[in-house]
């Protein structure tokens, strides 16, 4: 889960082509299809496919080229304050945020508030396999309500929810193990560079060491999301270019 953020997270930032860094538009809503994916981002100018998007950082959002798309092209849906709805009953609260991996699409957890999640504080968290997203309401699956968990629980494992220290520790080792992780490394392997380029920062003195070690933590942990993230990013960029070549009709 290396490449999650929450929709929050993103809102007001500024999107940026990554190679001219000309400016167009800021985020204002995530926008997801009938299949319950990420597919937009809905901007102050128009909508880009997320496909297009580069890196997400925490003060813009980088792609690969210029392409918007206006509204009438498109068949999409918003998953924010959509209601909550146990089977055929009446609403039990609604979406108040969600996470999603801006690499992929996919929704990795729900922020839920309402009369679902009085008893955490106002704000509970179910993850996917848990809930129908339909066309008026996310469904509760059998047995969901039973699952919630408290936000700081249900997010604690999430890049996202980590300081801004922690997140750019995490991309500093994640750059320099590209040259380092092959796809078909063993887990065993990809542990050992890890270890090995957090002692070599370390061994810099240039960094918190609390914070040092809850990245190499994480990694250590997400080694099998960082190796999967080495092996789309090339096929991602392909797929962007050609994309914008299609959806243009010329290069970007």
């Amino acid at each position: 889960m290396i490449n999650v953020v929450r929709r929050s997270q993103i809102l007001g930032l500024m999107e940026l082509d990554s190679a001219t860094a000309s400016r167009f538009g800021t985020v204002k809503e995530v926008w997801i299809d009938d299949t319950g994916q990420v597919v937009y981002l809905g901007t102050s100018e128009g909508y880009t496919p997320l496909e297009q998007v580069s890196v997400i950082g925490p003060d813009a959002v980088l792609t690969y080229s210029h392409t918007v798309l206006p509204q009438t092209t498109l068949n999409l849906r918003r998953l924010y304050r959509l209601p909550v709805r146990s089977s055929m009953t009446d609403s039990l609260g609604w979406v108040e945020d969600f996470l999603f991996d801006w690499e992929t699409g996919n929704i990795a957890a729900f922020i839920l508030s309402g009369d679902i999640a009085a008893p955490f504080g106002g704000r509970a968290v179910l993850y996917p396999e848990d809930v129908v997203i339909e066309a008026e309401a996310v469904v509760l699956r059998e047995g969901a309500q039973e699952r919630l968990k408290s936000e700081p629980e249900g997010l604690k494992g999430f890049l996202s929810e980590k300081s801004q220290q922690v997140k750019n520790l995490v991309k500093t080792i994640a750059y320099r193990l590209q040259s380092l992780v092959s796809p078909h490394d063993k887990p065993e392997v990809v542990r050992v560079k890890i270890k090995e380029v957090h002692d070599e920062l370390a061994a810099s003195g240039q960094h918190d060491k609390n914070a040092l070690q809850q990245a190499t933590e994480f990694l250590q942990n997400e080694w099998e999301s960082f190796q999967q993230s080495l092996n789309r990013a090339s096929e991602r960029v392909k797929r962007a270019l050609d994309s914008a070549w299609n959806l243009t009709g010329k290069k970007s």
